[in-house]
């Protein structure tokens, strides 16, 4: 399972968000399966899009990256970035992995834009501003020992990424989802445990009403103060049937 969330670089760079994320994703379909731990394999395809594409450090696009690998007795999972990992055990309980570190950075920009849209004055130009000035001060702190990791054109990147493991034999399934969905499912109710057993339209209609909930009971982010009024969702699930 390979869970992409691309942002786009607010300096002038080539390539796009899109093509990165599509490059490196192509990329780790052909080599998550080899016999390597899961970061040597996300650094490898880091190195190379970064050869690929010709990108540089700081002026590129960035991705979130979580990943999902079934062994023969193991399941293991890596997250980098802000999306996430959620596991549920057969013998009961819910273990979420959730890469924070950048929202523990607790930049002033971010509390600026989150305090502006909760005293309710909306997605302005203002707002724009701000996110402009924290997504600079975001890039200061990126890929640094004192800041947050993240897949970019930085393959040690990579090395920094949180990685669990689990016997095979103990996990009912998993779940992978990008900040857009993680952040907003709750709101709506909804129980991992219940979203790891819908099908895949049952999903696809999860997502639908996250996004009406976004552009009707929520549309300036004062009830869920949020980077944008509708942001990226996927979510994928695994379910394992017990021999």
């Amino acid at each position: 399972m390979i869970v992409l969330d691309g942002a786009t670089a607010h300096d002038p760079a080539m390539p796009s968000a899109g093509a990165y994320v599509d490059f490196l994703a192509s990329d780790l379909v052909q080599s998550i399966d080899e016999p390597s731990p899961l970061a040597d394999i996300l650094e490898q395809s880091i190195a190379r899009a970064v050869d690929a594409l010709g990108i540089e450090p700081g002026i590129a696009p960035s991705s979130t990256v979580a990943l999902v690998r079934i062994e023969p007795d193991a399941v293991d999972t890596l997250v980098l970035g802000d999306s996430s990992v959620i596991v549920g055990l057969r013998a009961g309980g819910v273990e979420v992995h959730t890469d924070d570190r950048l929202s523990r950075l607790q930049l002033p920009e971010a509390d600026l834009y989150r305090r502006f849209l909760a005293d309710g004055q909306g997605y302005s130009g203002r707002h724009r501003k701000i996110l402009q000035e924290l997504q600079g001060a975001e890039r200061a702190r990126r890929n640094r020992p004192d800041g947050y990791w993240i897949a970019e054109a930085e393959p040690g990147a990579a090395k920094h990424a949180l990685h669990v493991r689990y016997p095979l034999a103990e996990v009912a399934w998993v779940i992978a989802a990008t900040d857009g969905a993680f952040d907003l499912i709750p709101t709506l109710g909804m129980r991992w445990p219940e979203v790891a057993q819908m099908s895949t339209p049952q999903l696809a209609q999860l997502l639908r009403d996250v996004h009406t909930w976004e552009a009707r009971v929520d549309p300036d982010g004062q009830a869920l103060p949020r980077a944008k009024r509708h942001d990226d969702k996927t979510v994928a699930v695994m379910r394992f049937v017990s021999s």
